[in-house]
């Protein structure tokens, strides 16, 4: 995808830095004000078996920011017989279209690589005790 910008984790759940592949017709500040607001929206939704955020989980595997401001992610479940596995695609395309400034939202539900639970932020294993 030319001049995407992407949003990414490590394994360890933690937000790696925007990257441009490209001239982005998006201002750097404006890209890092999507960035941080997309993040925030991914934050506001829950798995509901799990008290923790999706994004704090790792259930986000990537979030491209094209030129256009039309937003593609890449998420996964904590299994793939997950019961809300119909309906969580359809809860984050919600909370990342309320951002201001973007363009349509595609999600996309992969599984590969699996989910594990190294996926998932400290922030995340001290709220589920993992520790």
């Amino acid at each position: 995808m030319e001049n995407a910008t992407t949003i990414d984790t490590n394994a360890d759940g933690e937000a790696l830095q925007a990257e441009v592949s490209a001239k982005s017709a998006i201002s750097s500040d404006e890209l890092d004000r999507l960035t941080t607001d997309i993040v925030g929206a991914l934050k506001s939704v829950y798995d509901p078996e799990i008290p923790c955020d999706i994004y704090e989980l790792g259930l986000i595997y990537k979030v491209d920011i094209e030129d256009d401001r039309s937003i593609n992610i890449d998420m996964t479940l904590t299994a793939p017989g997950c019961p809300v596995a119909g309906e969580m695609p359809g809860w984050v395309e919600n909370a990342v279209s309320a951002v201001a400034g973007v363009g349509p939202v595609n999600v996309d539900m992969v599984f590969d690589p699996p989910w594990t639970p190294e996926r998932m932020s400290d922030e995340a294993k001290v709220a589920l005790n993992w520790y």
